[in-house]
């Protein structure tokens, strides 16, 4: 297991240092923390959400937003980053040059990623079209961990996945207790 663990980590360092040396450039040193940054806390989804609570029809799809964030945070944060207990790449790797603060709590899974998907996977169910726009951004805030330096793509893909997974289950809720409308799309532009 310790192995296959190494192994994984190796090719993790791989993928970090190829973005380092490859796709570093002005532009994206100045994007990368800004997608982060409105990530930090899932306040970027969390404004969403608010803006999602007046209009009637989508009030109930932004509770169930906030919901699915909460449930990353208090699964991700506070239970499996503690539990697991990994490392970040900047705090392992100190000769990298950061473009933001090196946090000082756990790497695994990407909390900025996991509250992301989660959001924008509710979003999504919600409506399609703005679902694949909430979908890209969550994944360029994703990808902006990886190319800050805080997180390995292993702990990107698991916030992913599990944001996905745990939004997927309170929108499955939602719809068992019929807590929002039957339609599978909105129509929003009505």
């Amino acid at each position: 297991m310790e192995t296959f663990i190494q192994n994984v980590t190796n090719i993790d360092f791989g993928i970090l240092d190829f973005i380092q040396q490859n796709l570093r450039n002005p532009f994206f040193d100045f994007l990368m923390p800004f997608l982060s940054a409105i990530g930090e806390a899932g306040i970027v989804w969390i404004v969403i959400c608010i803006g999602m609570l007046f209009p009637k029809k989508t009030r109930m799809w932004a509770i169930a937003g906030l919901l699915a964030m909460l449930v990353t945070w208090l699964s991700g944060e506070v239970i499996l980053k503690n539990l697991i207990g990994r490392v970040r790449p900047c705090n392992v790797n100190l000769a990298v040059d950061m473009l933001v603060d090196r946090p000082s709590s756990y790497s695994f899974p990407s909390g900025h990623t996991s509250s992301s998907f989660a959001c924008a996977t509710v979003i999504f169910r919600m409506n399609k079209k703005w679902g694949i726009g909430a979908l890209i951004l969550a994944a360029l805030i994703g990808f902006s961990r990886l190319y800050n330096y805080v997180h390995f793509p292993t702990d990107v893909l698991a916030g992913m996945l599990w944001g996905i997974l745990l939004a997927s289950v309170v929108v499955w809720v939602f719809k068992k207790y019929n807590l929002f409308d039957d339609k599978k799309d909105l129509n929003l532009n009505k």
